[in-house]
């Protein structure tokens, strides 16, 4: 028994402690006013003015929904929102609201909100003088031996008087007699009366005496009550019982079972026989509850448990108990057996929730208020203390208020709804008795959305590719972009960024459907006008106010073969693509007649032209390279040949539909002596014209021989100084294949580079292994861009083709760069400037000397069959072709040998135009 008092002791001051820190560190959120007023007042009794009170705004009271929650007894009171008065709502009974306890006082939550704030009202209930005092009996008889003597006292019966106070029984008043006096004892916080005897009766005199007992509160004006009394005088009875203490003071555990002894009375009567026979009753102005809880041996004077003893319904009970004996008249006395109740843990907490709201919004601050919660405990003293806990992990706490056992959930922390829309929040409230009571209340909490997430698109910039001649107002592409958050705060429209500047001007071409992401151009494309352009895409959510997010849009515009090949040369006077041309008949085998240059806009395989004779008079005369345009003669000219051929030339791209255009060739065939005249009158025109060139040649070609020996002298320099050594050492060609193009192979430093070259002109040779179309490459760190790039904007008119395509670019080789394990670099055709022998003639674009099969892919050092490429093939990404569209010419070995020929003849003419001009002066003279 003293281990468990010292634990029960322990277990107090800890709870002490706890409530201690909890007042001293939570945060005060809400205040206290206390009102005042009668009972019985009617409906609508003005209370008090709550808003003046508690310093609110009346203005706003709607707004911030000024409203009483508390669960209990609210229905007695209403407030005006309007006004922020509290009224009565119903008529108020003191005595039936509290029983008898005082004070009466009725607490009240009075909650606003924006912000939120929580006031506790405490209303007394005072009360008035409206119950008078009342006998449960109206009569009372008593039975008085004539032989008491003087000072005998009589307990009489209490009167009640459900008032408390000053309202209550105050005084006792008798009737006027001789016999009889009145007197007033305190028992137990009680006023009890008696009736006590100052003269002997005389039953020969006067049998029976008539008294009357008023009670009198003190309320004012004063109420009262009466009990009417009949004294019967009897015979002698000499003695009368005597109990051993005036008061018995009982403690006694609620919830004991039934039969258990309270306690037992005793009384004794120094009579013999029948006189001293003593029984026991309990008295009959007693409440009515108590004949139904305690049961009264009336021979042995034991008081037992008849019924349910519960603390929490009455925490004390008032026993009359009366002793008789059974003498004639019978003697009675009586005395008081107070019981105390003592509280045992029998009550479980109780939780009271009362929600403002089951859905907080995600950017409420820590701090929020979500509940109001109320922990009831029936019990008493350490019983009743309670101890409420929240469940671990959530963004929740409690927070206690100044009044005992209610609490506020608050939020803690900031909330994510993307993260956690919904909690489960347990509440437990345990108390501190033995042993300990639980309860437990799951809260549910509902985290609404608000718009803290923008529109997000897979990536920030996107890379599309889009065919030129695209029909207007089809849709090229489609956007998506996702919002974390829900309903409309998730619904996503799209918008094109409209901005100053050139994409600007494109942009307007473009149109986008706002709820698809589905974009449109309105016009079409032309990739020869503008190759790549840029513009941004803006997502945009319903949100208040609406987020955003763009993404960048890299349009890349494909080309397609929608250009028809045009005729640079022959071109009349009218502008058709027909032309005259004059060779002496005396001509050799091979000789260059003339060479047929066209362009195609289009880049890539739709931009490679070939050539082919679509008409010719004589097959075995003429014959034309079909990749650069030049028309030879295949032999020598006869006697019977005729004196003018006519040759149509088709000319056609490499597209997947091929597009094509032709030129007529008119090629007269005349005498050696009027080819000569026409030669030496037009070289006479020009002789002028070409002196004053020829000076200015003369200085630019010096000045572009010093700055190449310059460029040589510093190669050399950074290449001596380069700890690495990157010379080249050729391989031998291992890897011809007889498909009419050649590969070599070298070696720098680690790595093994292999060079392929286009396919021949007609009559032009090569020789494997040799070095002279090998490429030097200097660095062969140079890695391929990982990110999609632009298609060259190099593939337009070269400024050779501007200034009236007077200078050929012969494209000496095609090469192809790989890397270590046959990773493919690059692969382009390299290209330089040379002067012609010719006068005037123009050369054909890139491509158009080029056979879209003679590109062979190879990969590693000798790997089996070259891969070709079909015409019409897009070739692969590491597959570039920069540089201008300049016209391409093959200079290879039997080029060599024709202008040597033509050198000779030249020579050969310059003689004889001498000889003529000796043989002209001598005549003359």
């Amino acid at each position: 028994m003293g281990e468990s008092g010292q634990r029960h002791k322990w277990e107090y001051w800890c709870f002490a402690l706890r409530l201690f820190l909890l007042l001293c560190f939570a945060e005060q959120i809400s205040t206290q006013i206390r009102y005042s007023i009668p009972e019985e007042v009617k409906e609508g009794y003005r209370v008090g003015n709550l808003a003046k009170d508690l310093g609110l705004d009346v203005s706003n009271l709607v707004n911030r929904r000024l409203r009483i929650v508390s669960a209990s007894k609210d229905a007695l009171f209403e407030v005006n929102q309007n006004n922020g008065i509290l009224y009565t709502h119903t008529k108020i009974d003191r005595e039936e609201i509290c029983d008898g306890n005082s004070p009466c006082v009725l607490d009240l939550k009075i909650v606003v909100e924006h912000p939120l704030e929580i006031h506790y009202v405490g209303i007394d209930i005072s009360d008035i003088n409206d119950h008078a005092p009342i006998f449960q009996d109206k009569q009372q008889r008593l039975e008085i031996a004539e032989s008491t003597f003087p000072g005998a006292r009589f307990q009489l019966q209490n009167a009640r008087d459900p008032d408390i106070g000053v309202n209550s029984v105050r005084s006792y008043k008798l009737s006027q007699n001789e016999h009889f006096d009145l007197e007033i004892r305190d028992r137990g916080g009680e006023k009890v009366s008696f009736l006590v005897l100052q003269k002997a009766l005389d039953r020969e005199h006067k049998t029976d005496h008539e008294l009357l007992l008023t009670a009198i509160d003190g309320g004012n004006p004063p109420r009262s009550g009466t009990l009417n009394i009949t004294v019967s005088v009897l015979d002698n009875n000499d003695n009368r019982p005597v109990f051993s203490q005036d008061v018995y003071t009982v403690n006694l555990q609620e919830n004991v079972p039934v039969g258990t002894i309270v306690t037992k009375v005793n009384a004794t009567d120094l009579d013999e026989g029948s006189n001293g026979e003593v029984m026991y009753s309990l008295g009959s102005n007693l409440n009515r509850k108590i004949y139904d809880i305690f049961d009264l041996d009336n021979v042995s004077g034991e008081i037992r448990v008849k019924g349910e003893i519960d603390f929490e319904n009455t925490d004390i009970y008032r026993l009359d108990v009366l002793a008789s004996d059974k003498g004639t008249p019978p003697m009675t006395v009586d005395c008081r057996v107070i019981v105390n109740i003592l509280d045992v843990n029998d009550n479980t907490p109780e939780i009271e929730v009362t929600s403002l709201s089951n859905v907080v919004p995600e950017d409420s601050k820590p701090g929020t208020v979500i509940s109001l919660i109320n922990v009831l405990d029936k019990d008493s003293g350490v019983n009743g203390k309670v101890l409420c806990t929240l469940s671990q992990n959530t963004p929740f706490e409690l927070k206690p208020s100044i009044k005992a056992n209610m609490y506020s959930l608050v939020t803690k922390e900031h909330l994510d709804r993307e993260k956690m829309p919904l909690y489960d929040v347990i509440v437990t409230a345990q108390d501190f008795g033995d042993p300990s009571l639980m309860a437990v209340k799951v809260l549910t909490v509902e985290v609404s959305d608000v718009n803290d997430n923008s529109p997000e698109f897979p990536q920030s910039q996107t890379w599309q590719y889009l065919f030129e001649n695209n029909a207007p107002g089809a849709s090229i592409l489609s956007v998506h972009a996702l919002d974390k958050d829900i309903n409309e705060n998730s619904i996503i429209s799209y918008s094109i960024v409209r901005r100053d500047g050139a994409y600007n001007d494109m942009a307007s071409f473009l149109n986008i459907n706002s709820e698809t992401g589905a974009i449109y151009a309105l016009k079409s494309f032309d990739f020869e006008m503008i190759k790549a352009f840029q513009f941004q895409i803006m997502a945009s959510d319903s949100g208040t106010p609406p987020l955003s997010g763009n993404v960048t849009v890299n349009l890349y515009i494909l080309d397609q073969n929608d250009n028809v090949p045009v005729i640079l040369y022959p071109v009349s006077a009218n502008g058709s693509a027909e032309g005259v041309e004059e060779i002496p008949r005396n001509v050799n085998a091979g000789h260059l007649v003339t060479k047929v240059r066209a362009y195609d806009a289009d880049i890539g395989y739709n931009g490679w032209l070939l050539f082919s004779m679509q008409e010719v008079s004589d097959h075995t005369l003429f014959g034309l390279d079909r990749y650069t345009g030049q028309i030879r003669t295949l032999r020598s000219f006869t006697e019977t040949d005729e004196a003018q051929h006519k040759l149509v030339i088709l000319v056609k791209d490499n597209g997947n539909v091929s597009l094509s255009a032709t030129a007529t060739v008119i090629i007269k065939v005349v005498e050696p002596k009027e080819a000569f005249a026409a030669s030496d009158i037009k070289s006479t025109v020009k002789e002028e014209e070409e002196n004053n060139v020829t000076f200015y040649l003369i200085i630019t070609l010096g000045s572009v021989s010093v700055l190449f020996v310059i460029s040589i002298i510093v190669l050399i320099v950074m290449q001596c100084s380069k700890s690495t050594d990157y010379s080249s050492k050729y391989l031998q060609d291992t890897n011809y294949d007889g498909t009419l193009c050649h590969s070599i192979q070298y070696r720098s430093g680690d790595k093994r580079y292999m060079l392929v070259g286009p396919r021949m002109s007609i009559g032009s040779a090569i020789v494997p292994g040799s070095n002279g179309n090998t490429l030097m490459v200097q660095d062969p760190r140079w890695r391929a861009s990982e990110e999609p790039k632009a298609p060259s904007s190099d593939w337009r008119y070269s400024a050779s083709l501007r200034a009236g395509m007077q200078s050929s670019v012969h494209m000496e080789e095609s090469s192809v760069m790989q890397g270590a394990q046959g990773v493919l670099v690059q692969n382009w055709p390299t290209v330089s400037s040379a002067a012609e022998n010719e006068g005037g003639e123009v050369s054909p674009p890139v491509g158009a000397g080029v056979d879209s099969n003679s590109w062979h892919f190879r990969y590693g050092p000798g790997g089996p069959a070259p891969q070709h490429l079909k015409p019409g093939e897009i070739p692969p990404e590491a597959f570039i072709i920069p540089g201008s569209p300049a016209i391409i010419s093959i200079r290879q070995g039997q080029d060599s040998d024709d202008r040597k020929d033509e050198a000779k003849k030249k020579k050969k003419k310059k003689k004889e135009k001498k000889d003529k001009r000796e043989k002209g002066k001598d005549d003359d003279e």
